[in-house]
């Protein structure tokens, strides 16, 4: 049985309408005969959405219990022995109920598809795990649920549900998307236009990029070299001269003339050499063209308008720019240049614009090394020169004889020219020729193949040695020009290389499409193995064509270390190129090895920090626990103890000493744990309308009474808190106070509303924190000043702002007017509205039915 396939509909927000295209394709497909079912379909009370469902087979599902409430989740079992062909799976995202099958939902999908049935899915944008930051940043709302990018790219098919933010926001206002009590709320905040106008811009352009990758592999699979318009790509030729920038800014604007143009500005580096690009320009020209949202590439090409061309169509490219020639007239004798040569073999579908800049016609500055053996049209005008020109010369001379020697001299130029525009051949060519006729024309005796004078033979001679040794120095010349030149192009590209790396583009994605793209490959991966005999394993791939499974199936590979190599498919690059591609091969083995000691650097810092909490826990553990055992345990058997005849009043002391210590460890057991929770993120608060003056009263009963002044008006607007967290927020703060203030001085609780936020204060009278220390005194385990060990393990603040900042407050510490310290704690009013995050993301306290199955709304009860 083959693998199932995966469609899924792709929204920017939530209400779109992803749900109810899911199940219309349902009804689509039952009237076709297909075996659909619903395994999980959440209709969120909207009336549209529950009619769809109607008519359709639902699974049932499981029932989960946590933490005394009942749960339903998928019943991945059912679904797999029910066996349909096409099962129904809303909210891809969605975190499953601990004590499921699988922690995510898209997991539970896997094995669906693992099993060859076919899967429908939703999912929002802002799920999705590469988008999670941007989306934060538009938002301000944190995604605490994602799906894997690769995931969602290997659906199948994608279809976007798209919707217009004035639609969504009529939809949002009929009630249609959420009920009435939260409207109001969700327009100002989540549902701003702004908002989704953003939201759908980046579900447009995700969507645009898959289609590209579609178009791209079809083209590569079915070997389609014709340019396809689908949408404006522009690319700009640049040669590392002034007017780079020039172009790179007319491309932007041809590209903003069309929906979705992209700009992609390539500098093209040859073994022989275009020109001495300036290093600084081309950094300039690439920081620009990246700050107007194009791209910037480097490609290696021994032809130009080849490369250049290759390049735009591999790129589905669908214009050219290029900038008017610098060369002077007379250059053009030795060819059209780059710009014509591009224009003329550019074919139907490829437009080329020729821009006219300031540094038309006025030269390349100082002759360059020209990196190449000697080119084509230079070995042709060679061999003329070494055929043809000895035979005019000879012509003209027989008219007029101006003696052996001066015939030999001009002979020798023609020779020495030769060797200068064709190198040896040529030379060694115009050598034979011109002493074959200076043999048969100008030495007696005439027009015979004989030399009657031992001297003639002696000059003809030096003649043929004086050409063969300018040939010899010019081939040698050329020979060493290309090798400067091969040199100079690679190391410009280990500049940008090493460039990249020190701007911090250390992704291994990014390093190897820069190595695809410099050696126009079709696609590039770095293989691993752990040794000899194991199989190869992917470490990071890039391109299109199929995986590969060793080196050895690719058209390169490059070893790096024993078990390493990175392998490259499209052509074979020649020996010369192995050079650079060493180097590029070491920095992907680096990249890598950087990006694995980050993650152990990461999972180091977790455990040095888990061992932090656990080294101050069991220094706690070992005087302040057993201060109050040791009082128990002595009172204890101060009490059993048949020696002595206690009195009542003795009973009642030992007794409440008993109780005491009990109490005290009973406090700083519940203060570990609290912080257990707050560092391992378990800590869940239910948020809801409560009135202060319901829960501070209640959070005094730990101190001595007359201690604490309380002035909570009853005309407060309510809070939105978890009642059991702001209760033990509050006594660990008023404990603290207490404990610091004077005996005489009583500590003051008040409450005032500012704006949509609630502030509670504690006022003491005591000794005060100096600033450098007010934000040191949340920190875990900080005492201030002398404070004895007995006083605590000092947890009772940072535990205190953790559960604050968990409800979405904020505890601070300031100075008393006249002395002391004032603890300001701010929480948010009921009547600020509800936080209206998307559906299937955490929002504290907010109950939905379709979130009935989501561990996070389940209670967390504070002992």
């Amino acid at each position: 049985m083959g693998r199932g396939k995966l469609r899924i509909y792709l929204g920017a927000a939530p209400g779109v309408g992803k749900t109810y295209a899911m199940l219309s394709e349902a009804h689509r497909r039952i009237e076709r005969g297909t075996d659909c079912v619903v395994a999980f379909v959440e209709h969120h009370d909207r009336p549209r959405t529950e009619v769809l469902l109607r008519g359709l087979e639902q699974l049932p599902r499981r029932e989960l219990q946590h933490r005394g409430s009942t749960f339903t989740e998928m019943d991945v079992d059912a679904v797999l022995r029910r066996a349909p062909a096409v099962a129904l799976v809303d909210d891809l995202a969605h975190t499953n109920v601990p004590g499921s099958r699988n922690t995510k939902r898209w997991q539970d999908v896997q094995e669906l598809l693992a099993a060859g049935i076919d899967v429908i899915s939703t999912v929002n944008i802002q799920h999705l795990e590469s988008l999670g930051d941007v989306v934060e940043s538009i938002t301000g709302t944190p995604q605490r649920e994602a799906v894997p990018d690769e995931l969602v790219r290997r659906a199948n098919q994608i279809e976007l549900v798209d919707m217009s933010p004035e639609a969504l926001r009529r939809r949002m206002a009929h009630g249609n998307i959420y009920t009435s009590d939260k409207v109001d709320a969700a327009l100002s905040n989540y549902f701003r236009p702004g908002n989704l106008t953003a939201l759908r811009e980046l579900a447009l352009l995700w969507v645009a990029d898959r289609v590209d990758e579609y178009l791209q592999r079809y083209r590569s699979e079915h070997q389609v070299s014709k340019i396809w318009g689908s949408r404006e790509r522009i690319v700009v030729g640049l040669t590392g001269g002034p007017e780079g920038r020039t172009l790179i800014r007319r491309a932007a604007r041809l590209a903003e003339k069309g929906a979705g143009g992209e700009v992609m500005a390539v500098y093209v580096a040859r073994s022989d050499g275009l020109t001495a690009a300036s290093p600084k320009e081309l950094a300039l020209q690439r920081t620009l063209a990246e700050d107007l949202g194009g791209t910037f590439h480097h490609v290696v090409g021994d032809d130009i308008p080849a490369a250049l061309l290759d390049f735009a169509r591999g790129v589905n490219a669908t214009q050219i720019v290029l900038g008017s020639s610098r060369r002077k007239t007379w250059q053009y004798v030795f060819g059209p240049g780059v710009g014509a040569t591009v224009a003329r073999e550019s074919g139907p579908d490829l437009d080329v614009h020729i821009v006219t800049h300031g540094e038309v016609a006025k030269g390349r500055g100082l002759p360059v090394a020209r990196g190449a053996r000697l080119g084509r049209a230079r070995i042709v005008s060679g061999w003329v020169m070494a055929v043809v020109a000895p035979v005019v010369l000879a012509l003209l001379l027989n008219g007029v004889h101006l003696g052996l020697a001066n015939d030999m001299l001009l002979f020798l130029t023609v020779t020495v020219a030769a060797a200068l525009l064709g190198g040896l051949l040529p030379a060694l060519a115009s050598a034979a020729v011109g002493s074959f006729l200076l043999n048969y024309f100008y030495t007696p005796p005439l027009h015979r193949l004989t030399i009657a004078d031992p001297k003639n033979i002696v000059a003809i001679a030096i003649f043929v040695g004086v050409a063969v040794s300018v040939a010899s120095v010019v081939d040698l010349a050329a020979r060493r020009t290309h090798q400067a030149a091969r040199l100079r192009a690679e190391a410009e590209i280990l500049s940008f290389l090493a460039g990249s790396v020190l701007r911090g583009e250390t992704s291994l994605e990014a390093l190897l499409d820069r190595v695809r793209e410099t050696f126009g490959m079709e696609s590039v991966a770095l293989l691993e193995r752990r040794g000899d005999v194991d199989p190869w394993t992917c470490a990071g791939r890039v391109g299109t064509g199929g995986p590969l499974d060793r080196p050895e199936d690719a058209d390169v590979d490059m070893p790096v270390g024993d078990h390493m190599a990175l392998a490259l498919t499209g052509r074979v690059l020649p020996a010369s190129d192995r050079r650079v591609l060493a180097a590029f091969a070491a920095q992907a083995a680096v990249v890598l090895d950087r990006r694995r000691l980050r993650e152990e650097a990461d999972r180091a810092r977790a455990l040095a920090e888990g061992n932090r909490i656990r080294t101050a826990l069991l220094a706690a553990v070992s005087h302040d626990l057993r201060t109050p055992l040791a009082g128990i345990k002595a009172a204890v058997s101060s009490l059993r103890s048949e020696d002595v005849e206690w009195s009542e009043e003795d009973r009642a002391e030992l007794l409440e000493g008993i109780e005491d210590g009990a109490d005290r460890l009973d406090h700083l057991v519940g203060n570990l744990l609290d912080m257990s929770r707050l560092q391992t993120g378990t800590v869940t608060p239910l948020i809801r309308e409560i009135d202060l003056d319901e829960v501070v009263p209640m959070a005094l009963g730990g101190v001595p009474e007359d201690s604490v002044d309380l002035d909570v008006p009853e005309t407060l607007p309510m809070v939105a808190v978890d009642a059991g967290l702001l209760e033990r927020a509050m006594a660990n703060v008023v404990e603290n106070a207490v404990k610091y203030s004077p005996p005489d001085e009583p500590v003051l609780v008040s409450a005032s509303a500012i704006a949509d936020r609630v502030e509670v204060r504690v006022v003491d009278r005591g000794p005060g924190v100096p600033d450098e220390a007010k934000d040191r005194i949340f920190e875990p385990f900080q005492r201030h000043g002398d404070a004895p060990r007995g006083a605590g393990v000092g947890l009772g603040l940072a535990v205190a702002r953790g559960f604050a900042e968990a409800m979405n407050g904020t505890l601070a510490a300031e100075d008393t007017p006249g002395g002391g310290l004032t603890m300001v704690l701010s929480l948010r009013a009921a009547d600020a509205g509800p936080d209206t995050r998307p559906e299937g993301t955490y929002r504290p306290g907010t109950y939905r039915p379709e979130d009935a199955h989501s561990p996070v709304h389940a209670e967390r009860q504070v002992s």
